[in-house]
């Protein structure tokens, strides 16, 4: 009885309307009917131009936006979508309650599976920002591959790069309230310490490092999380 009576919850978490006109107008119909895409909660589309590909086998809600899967339970009901650009998930995604994700026009986002944005996470992506597989940010989080405005050299008029591209290794866990900033790249196996700024390239660093500070610096070797562990416990409780 309890099983039939969290299903029921679970189903009415969805916020059909959105999931079904999301499918049905990103997806050709043979793929949109399996309804790959679950919202849960109030999302606003701001914009629904862009090109959303699905790089694996399709299944039934494998991409979660607004997906209860952390401690808190409420929302503020200010998520909201701006799709002008492409985005490819290629397997499961998740993300959290109260998300920003923004991709402009020429921008691509990738998504690998199980990589996940936690609540109140952002994504704003006018050039290239690549996640790997188990690639998770958690909540109020940014990643951002653009400094929006401008910046010269007063004296020689040189002018700096706005944007750069984003590539963030496989099995990377970043903490809480990081910002990832252009120029970021990192490792497989590497892990953020919260309310760190990462602005570098540290992906000629080994695997299993631990990064954290203003701007984040290598902190430590041959530490990582407990994929092996984590690994069957994520796939076992987030894939619907």
């Amino acid at each position: 009885m309890k099983a039939v009576f969290n299903r029921i919850k679970f189903y009415w978490s969805i916020n059909w309307c959105k999931t079904l006109y999301f499918n049905l107008k990103m997806f050709p119909f043979k793929i949109a009917k399996k309804l790959p895409v679950y919202f849960y909660g109030k999302i606003k589309f701001s914009n629904l131009k862009g090109e959303v590909v699905i790089d694996g086998p399709i299944r039934k809600g494998m991409i979660g936006f607004g997906q209860s899967y952390e401690m808190s339970t409420c929302s503020s009901g200010v998520a909201e979508l701006f799709l002008e650009g492409k985005i490819v998930f290629k397997g499961h995604v998740q993300f959290g309650k109260d998300y920003f994700i923004y991709v402009k026009k020429g921008g691509y986002c990738e998504f690998g599976h199980m990589a996940s944005i936690a609540s109140k996470g952002k994504v704003i992506c006018v050039n290239n920002i690549r996640l790997g597989n188990f690639a998770r940010l958690g909540s109020e989080s940014q990643i951002m591959d653009t400094n929006f405005h401008e910046m010269l050299n007063p004296i020689t008029k040189e002018k700096y790069p706005v944007t750069s591209p984003i590539v963030i290794g496989s099995y990377n866990y970043i903490g809480n309230r990081v910002s990832v900033m252009s120029k970021t790249k990192t490792p497989d196996y590497c892990t953020v310490a919260s309310n760190s700024l990462c602005n570098k390239d540290f992906s000629t660093e080994e695997s299993n490092i631990l990064l954290g500070g203003m701007p984040a610096t290598l902190l430590k070797n041959n530490i990582t999380r407990n994929w092996e562990e984590e690994e069957e416990l994520l796939l076992s409780c987030l894939i619907v």
